[in-house]
């Protein structure tokens, strides 16, 4: 069987610099593929492919897309460079057949996508090597998901992720900077309920002297709801957030804060790799109290969990990145458009996945300067 070649092209070069030497699929450097998949360089598993379906989005939050950079005459990708549903389908395909377990969409906002839930459809119907169905969930800003929840539901999506920075109105109409209300993403969260998912997860990114005296109001609303919240870590993703060191709000503070209202006992992780920190709220005897729920503490700036990283990242054209923080990815598209049989694909993710040593995060926690002096690709480009 002849090795495929990985043509490398920059298709945005606003975003992404202009030369990356290409790859020849071989043995991956970090170990066999198999059934248990390739290791990188660090002997990382590979187990988490996150899929942005769209680089669109009706937000415009200012630590991932500010208006002064994705306005109204910004260039998004057109239609035909998108990777259709069969072509994702048939990439998750080939990663789950080498270890991934977990599928996340994505986007941009994913479900401006049209006919989302057709996808959804074909790849909840994707089981594992050892015939198990794959872990599907999707990440959305809310706007729209009440009126999507029963359509993703019925199409056989597992999990919702919802991003939700802030339950004042008039805090959450400026930092999405589109003057779209909360209530309609308490609504969808309510309606997702409804229709039957039981496992919401909701995403607070916090910055300080933003939205940091919210946190316990959020913990407040949501304990006992049975959705999962989570504190995100300001992180410095793309190149045009104007993320400043003094504006992190480092978990240990933001625990301390949340500890002198709840009581909080900490839970052992649920899956190898996961990105949060758990803590349960006590009952009256000291015990975690299930019905509570839990708060989640996602620490990429001040606890880099690079080690135990497990995820990559296939963005809306097909490019795959192995880091959120990379400046450069591979053209697995031309891949599937060449003709490029299953093997081979599976084959040139192996390599690529063997080669990986990225640990940016660790990076940054010894030399801060290269927040400012290493270009990386936008966040709404590959997803969170």
């Amino acid at each position: 069987m002849s090795h495929p070649i990985i043509p490398l092209r920059d298709e945005r070069q606003q975003t992404l610099p202009a030369t990356r030497p290409m790859v020849v699929a071989g043995s991956p450097a970090g170990g066999a593929a198999g059934t248990q998949g390739p290791r990188d360089q660090r002997q990382r598993p590979l187990r988490d492919l996150r899929i942005s379906v769209t680089d669109r989005c009706n937000f415009r939050c200012s630590y991932c897309m500010p208006k002064d950079v994705f306005g109204k005459d910004y260039q998004y990708l057109p239609h035909s460079d998108l990777l259709s549903f069969e072509e994702i389908t048939r990439a998750a395909r080939i990663f789950v057949g080498q270890g991934v377990g977990k599928l996340r969409i994505t986007g941009g906002e994913p479900l401006l996508r049209k006919n989302l839930e057709a996808l959804i459809e074909q790849l909840a119907a994707l089981t594992t090597p050892d015939g198990q169905p794959v872990d599907l969930t999707l990440t959305t800003n809310g706007s729209i998901l009440a009126r999507k929840a029963r359509a993703l539901k019925d199409a056989g999506l597992k999990r919702l992720t919802v991003s939700l920075d802030s339950l004042d109105d008039t805090l959450f109409r400026r930092m999405n900077d589109m003057d779209f209300p909360v209530a309609t993403v308490l609504q969808g969260i309510e309606e997702a309920q409804a229709v039957g998912f039981t496992n919401i997860k909701v995403n607070m990114v916090v910055k300080r002297g933003v939205n940091d005296h919210e946190v316990t109001a959020m913990a407040r609303h949501f304990r006992g709801s049975g959705v999962t919240l989570r504190f995100i870590e300001f992180m410095d993703v793309g190149a045009t957030n104007g993320w400043r060191m003094e504006e992190v709000l480092p978990s240990d503070e933001l625990l301390e804060r949340l500890q002198g209202e709840f009581e909080l006992l900490p839970l052992d992780a649920t899956t190898p790799g996961e990105t949060a920190v758990r803590w349960g709220y006590a009952d009256a005897n000291g015990q975690h109290d299930a019905s509570l729920g839990e708060i989640g503490l996602i620490s990429s700036v001040t606890h880099a969990f690079c080690h135990a990283c497990n995820r990559a990242r296939l963005s809306t054209e097909g490019r795959l990145f192995l880091c959120l923080f990379a400046s450069e990815g591979w053209d697995l598209r031309s891949l599937l458009r060449g003709g490029a049989s299953d093997e081979d694909i599976a084959a040139a993710i192996a390599h690529i996945w063997g080669e990986r040593n990225d640990n940016y995060s660790e990076q940054r926690s010894q030399h801060p300067e290269i927040a400012q002096l290493r270009k990386r690709v936008e966040m709404s480009y590959i997803g969170g």
